[in-house]
């Protein structure tokens, strides 16, 4: 099963569009997952017509709209691994501790907010995934978003890509 990962898409706000090579992506994805800070809602049309299926959730910045239609806390069993999507997860020291006694139910936890590309472990083995922002760097050099693919109940092959 392969997977697209990304979130602070901030269109058409401080992305204008969601680049071509993102949306290719989407076409070859079993699953995508946005951790939020969508924005416009026609994004979120646009992706659950695009997808085949899509995994959201709302952020911070997102309006009345789109967090009448998506939760804060999205959860999934992809392939036998155990998803948690949320859009913020405070400061980054203390981060894998924190997200391990708030999510001790997942495998993998898929969060946005920071724009800042993040893979670690914690202790408890719960993965951390940030897949940066395809179309708002803030304080980064590239535009990033990842790609998983899930096996035999484990996740593999994750790849940062760089727009």
């Amino acid at each position: 099963m392969r997977l697209l990962i990304i979130s602070d898409t901030h269109v058409p706000v401080r992305g204008r569009v969601v680049p071509e090579q993102v949306w290719r992506e989407v076409e070859q994805a079993d699953v995508v997952v946005h951790a939020g800070d969508w924005v416009s809602e026609s994004l979120l049309d646009e992706l659950e017509r695009r997808s085949r299926s899509l995994i959201g959730v709302y952020g911070n910045n997102d309006g009345p709209g789109l967090r009448a239609r998506l939760p804060e806390i999205a959860r999934a069993e992809l392939g036998g691994v155990r998803f948690a999507v949320i859009h913020e997860t405070g400061q980054a020291k203390g981060r894998e501790a924190w997200c391990a006694a708030q999510f001790p139910d997942a495998d993998v936890l898929v969060f946005g907010h920071s724009h800042i590309p993040w893979d670690t472990v914690a202790p408890s083995g719960l993965r951390l995934l940030n897949p940066g922002s395809p179309t708002d760097r803030r304080r980064q050099p590239k535009h990033t978003y990842l790609t998983a693919e899930v096996h035999d109940g484990a996740l593999a092959a994750v790849v940062l890509h760089e727009l």
